[in-house]
Formats: structure tokens, sequence, C-alpha cells
């Protein structure tokens, strides 16, 4: 899904950034977050003036205005206006107090967000910079939420553009073939243990707000904004801008928290969800006192990326299902603990595919190889066979530049995806794609390496015989002899 927004917009918000890094603020993190504040600051002044627009229509009050009357001076409608220092000096003592204390009144619905701006400090280091800030996002477009929400995703792009902070955001493009597969509908309950900037929940709520007639039963649209996205992170900033990245998606009140997900406070959302999307944090080992002590039962090891798969495996209700990104050490580690999580996806669960990634996929930041596993809950088993692709191209190039190229398999991932339980069945082991038998899987000691199973086609080269090559080598070296005798006629020598 491409970021749809004109060239203009795209080259606003550059200079918008290039404003702040010439202004003084070249974090690319605290960029975003300056940027975030001052979009949300917009989106409360639309949301208010949408009610007065209605309130007028009915010649009802405004239901739960954000602003009050005494508050009229801190709505961007009316502080873009004022002399630089004027509203530089509004936003130190009056705007950024109003956003810490803001009574969590967003479109009348408790929100989130209000918690995340509690800690909201303005960094904005001069009038000038602030008021030509101001200036340019105030011509940004933000109609309706797919030009809104592209808009965020493009400021969010920025950050894997600037640095080491590029590892916040998995690619969206492989977001969006892991939500395809898994097809979401307003029913699910779904969360990101590790959601970052919330690409996996925005994505979600996209397919299910434009891919299907979603809210045809009561309480889908309820559950919609307030139960149905659920995110977890233990960074304060990634949680302020995740949740702002839902808000601009169209999801009133999502349940975005500050939540370390390997810790004790896991075991509170026990079965509690019926979808996974994630790309957790590969952060090497932990240590064990920091650890839910539920999580080491079921897989005793410091290792995160095989302790996310067992929360995974607690926070799924049964018939639950799970797309999540994992390096490829999880597919054939030796360990005791990289044997045993891999017997208890087979064995004990469902286990559905392992998609195995380019290893230039998180490039220029990561070399890392990955793979992606599909699993289902069922805690009785269920693998019959397990479904196998070798992606070898994404449409990007896999150097450090990632730039479009026409070679891209996902399409194809997506269409053979449909079909693994008819024709893929069918395909030779030299393919892209092929299924292997549980009981094959079993006797390779539960390796899920695609490598394992894919068969390598051979052609056969037929070389020359040495005597061959030899006299065509006597034979050249002969007519070199008499191309030089003759050369030799020609100059009298």
């Amino acid at each position: 899904m491409a970021i749809a927004i004109s060239g203009e917009t795209k080259s606003r918000i550059d200079r918008i950034w290039n404003d702040f890094w010439s202004g003084g603020i070249s974090n690319p993190l605290e960029v975003i977050e300056q940027m975030t504040y001052l979009l949300f600051l917009r989106r409360l002044d639309d949301t208010q003036i949408r009610a007065e627009k209605k309130a007028r229509l009915t010649k009802k009050p405004v239901e739960n205005p954000v602003f009050g009357a005494d508050q009229q001076l801190l709505r961007w409608s009316e502080f873009k206006n004022k002399d630089p220092q004027v509203m530089f000096d509004l936003m130190n003592t009056a705007v950024f107090p109003f956003l810490r204390n803001l009574g969590a009144q967003v479109g009348g619905e408790a929100s989130t967000y209000s918690e995340h701006m509690k800690d909201a400090n303005f960094r904005i280091p001069s009038p000038a910079l602030l008021a030509k800030v101001v200036d340019q996002m105030d011509a940004l477009p933000m109609d309706d939420l797919d030009t809104t929400g592209d808009l965020y995703e493009y400021m969010l792009s920025k950050l894997a553009t600037s640095g080491t902070n590029g590892q916040f955001r998995t690619p969206r493009h492989i977001i969006n073939l892991m939500v395809e597969m898994m097809a979401p509908d307003v029913q699910d309950v779904i969360v990101d243990p590790a959601c970052g900037t919330a690409g996996f929940l925005v994505s979600a709520s996209e397919y299910v707000r434009t891919k299907r007639d979603p809210f045809t039963k009561p309480g889908d649209r309820e559950h919609f904004h307030t139960g149905m996205f659920h995110g977890y992170d233990f960074d304060s900033t990634m949680l302020r801008i995740g949740s702002m990245n839902m808000m601009l998606h169209g999801v009133n009140d999502p349940d975005i928290r500050y939540r370390d997900s390997l810790s004790e406070g896991a075991s509170e959302d026990a079965e509690k969800y019926s979808l996974i999307l994630a790309n957790p944090p590969f952060a090497g080992s932990l240590d064990y006192e920091s650890t839910s002590q539920d999580l080491l039962r079921t897989v005793k090891t410091k290792k995160t990326e095989l302790l996310f798969l067992a929360l995974f495996l607690k926070l799924l209700k049964p018939g639950g299902r799970a797309a999540v990104i994992v390096p490829d050490g999880v597919l054939f580690g030796s360990s005791k603990a990289h044997k045993d999580i891999r017997k208890a996806l087979v064995e004990d669960q469902k286990l559905d595919a392992v998609v195995k990634l380019p290893s230039g996929v998180f490039k220029p930041y990561a070399g890392v190889s990955t793979a992606i596993l599909f699993f289902t809950k069922t805690n009785s088993g269920g693998t019959d066979e397990v479904w196998f692709y070798d992606v070898a191209a994404d449409g990007f190039s896999l150097d450090d530049k990632r730039n479009p190229v026409e070679a891209n398999d996902l399409p194809d991932v997506l269409e053979r995806w449909g079909k693994r339980d008819g024709a893929e069945r069918e395909r030779d082991r030299t393919e892209k794609s092929f299924t292997v038998p549980k009981s094959e899987i079993v006797e390779q000691g539960y390796d899920l390496s695609l490598n394992r199973y894919k068969e390598i086609e051979f052609e056969e080269v037929a070389y020359r015989s040495p005597q061959e090559i030899i006299d065509e080598l006597e034979q050249t070296q002969r007519e070199i002899g008499e191309h030089i005798e003759q050369l030799k006629k020609v100059m009298g020598l």
C-alpha cells in the first residue's frame, strides 16, 4: 500500500523537517514528537470545529467541548495567526500545560491520547522556528482520514532515513503483506506487544475499514474504536507517536499503553487476543530477574525472540492466529530452548507457514536474516503440514539504498497463501513455495529452516575434453606464429 500524498505535501513535510534541523533539533524522534504535538493540537481544534457546526445545525450546545470558553486562545485556529513571540510564549505558558492536563476528552470519548500527552514538553527553541513550522503545518491537508493517515506515515518514514532510529519501523509493505494474509475482521481483538509507532495496528485498521463492510452488527463500530486494537511499548515517545498514528488513521480510542511485555504484568492478558501481529525486538538476552517467571517456565532462556514467542502463545485465545517476524536463528537454533519452542509450535499448536524474507529487508540498519511465522493456537496440535515460501525480492533493492525495483515476490506470496490447501500441495520443492509434512519436520528435529527442505535443481553442464582444449590452443598458437611471419615480411624484417 503506497503512501498516497501529493509531491507538494511531501515537499512541505521535507521543508518542515529541514527547518527543525537547521533550527537546532537534530534528533529525528524529537522532530517527530514536536510535529506530533502540533498535529494533535490542530486535530483537537478540528474536532471542536465539527462539533460547533453540528451544534449550530441542531441548535443544541456543543457536546463535551475540548476547549472551554476561557481556553479559546489555545486553539490552533486562534494562535496560528499570532505574532511569533506571542505564540511562542503562549505555547510555553498555556498551550502545553493544557496538553499535559487534558481531561481525556477527544471526540467525547475517554482517550489514551490524553494519557500519553501528560509528559508533553515544548522543545522548539525559537519564536521564528515555531512560526515557520506552524505556517507550514497549517497548509498540510487533513480533510479526510486517508490523506491524514498517509501524511503521518510519510512523517514516520523519516525515521527510516535518519540514522539508527530506523530500527523502530518495520517496512510498510511487509506489514501490509502480513495483515492481508491474516485478513482481520471487526470481530478480532488484535495486539502488538512491541508496537513502536503502531504500524501493524494501523495497517489492520485500514484493512478492516477499507476492504470489508465492517460495521454490520450492533456494537461493531464501538468495538473498532475502543476494544479492537491493543499495543504495548516501554518507550513513552513511541507510545505518543503510536497513539497519534492511530488517531490520524481514524481509530478514536485504541489501547496503547506502557508495558514491558516480557515482565510479570503480561500474565494479566492471558488468552485475551484473537490475532497477534508483531516484529518484536531481537535484543539478545535479558536478566532473569526482570522476566516473567510464567514465560520462563514455558521456555527457559534469556533470548528475547524466544520469550516473545512464548508470550504470543500465552496471549492468544484458543483459535487465535499470529503472524510474527523472527530472526533466522529461531528456525534452526540448536539450544534446548530453541528446540522446545519449535516443538511446541509444531506439536501443541498448529504451525501454518514459514515465509523466508531476504536479508536486505531491514537494511541499511540491520542485515539480519528473518522469516515470518504464521501459527494458530489450538493447545491440541493440528500441524499436518507446513507451507514454506522463499522470498527472493520484495520490490526494493536489497542494498543499503533500498530503491524501488520491479522484482517483487510479495503479491505471489499472497496469491499462493490462498491456495496452500490445494494447488500448493502439488508443487515441487525446487519452486519458491512448497509444503512439508509434519512427519518430516519431526524427523529433522523440528528444524524450520527452509533450506533444510528445499531442493536445488542442478543443470548438467557438458565440458569439452582436455585434449580438445589443448588442440584448440595449439591451433591458435600456430595461427599467431603465421601472422607474425607475414607481418615481418611486410615490414622487410
